[in-house]
């Protein structure tokens, strides 16, 4: 037996009106044929961040003689070790982008490792050996392709401060990036690019030898 509009209770006629102006609403900004709900339903950005605070400032003496740009994929899987994956467990499979720089440390040249003759037309610099500076993720090229999470996992994200959190496949994703870096060529085309600056430094100065070498004495 159903009741008509007519005879139904007050309140239950103004639900009813209230779930009909809902629906028009939305069915019009879903079809575009209500004009300007866009507008009042759109999302507003505002950024409210406070100014950025100078924490200190560092001299820095090296020189950055090259860059290289690496991409890995990680794919990392924490299981519990009595529970299925549907119940505990979380696996991401995430792309990783970052820079690794190599770098020549000049503030390391002591009076010794320059030698220069009376003429001033040859010098001798030695320098030590480039290093790799630490990798830089790339947050506008890393991303994560996919995340699974088990029950537990996905009620624990309800409860946390930061659920989703992808500080512990990033920090494999760097450290991925600067293995790669030490099993590349980087530091030796860093060196390369060190003399070949120095080189055409010390001649516009004058110099017509200049001889860079890298290592101890």
């Amino acid at each position: 037996m159903t009741m008509s509009i007519k005879h139904m209770p007050g309140w239950a006629k103004l639900v009813a009106a209230l779930a009909l102006l809902l629906v028009v609403l939305f069915a019009g900004l879903r079809l575009s044929v209500l004009p300007g709900l866009r507008d009042v339903f759109g999302e507003e950005t505002h950024d409210r961040s406070g100014p950025a605070l100078l924490k200190s400032i560092q001299d820095m003496s090296r020189y950055d003689a090259a860059s290289g740009n690496f991409q890995v994929v990680v794919d990392l899987e924490k299981d519990a070790k009595y529970l299925p994956d549907a119940l505990r467990g979380t696996r991401t499979l995430y792309v990783g982008a970052g820079t690794v720089d190599a770098y020549v440390d000049l503030g390391k040249i002591g009076k010794d490792d320059v030698t220069v003759n009376d003429d001033r037309t040859s010098a001798t610099l030695r320098l030590p050996h480039a290093a790799l500076g630490r990798p830089a993720l790339d947050p506008d090229r890393s991303y994560a392709v996919s995340k699974q999470r088990g029950l537990l996992d996905r009620l624990g994200d309800i409860f946390s401060d930061n659920p989703n959190d992808e500080r512990a496949v990033q920090r494999l994703a760097a450290k991925h990036i600067g293995e790669a870096a030490k099993d590349s060529e980087l530091t030796v085309r860093a060196e390369d690019n060190t003399t070949r600056m120095l080189q055409g430094l010390l001649r516009s100065l004058g110099f017509k030898e200049v001889e860079v070498t890298y290592g101890g004495a």
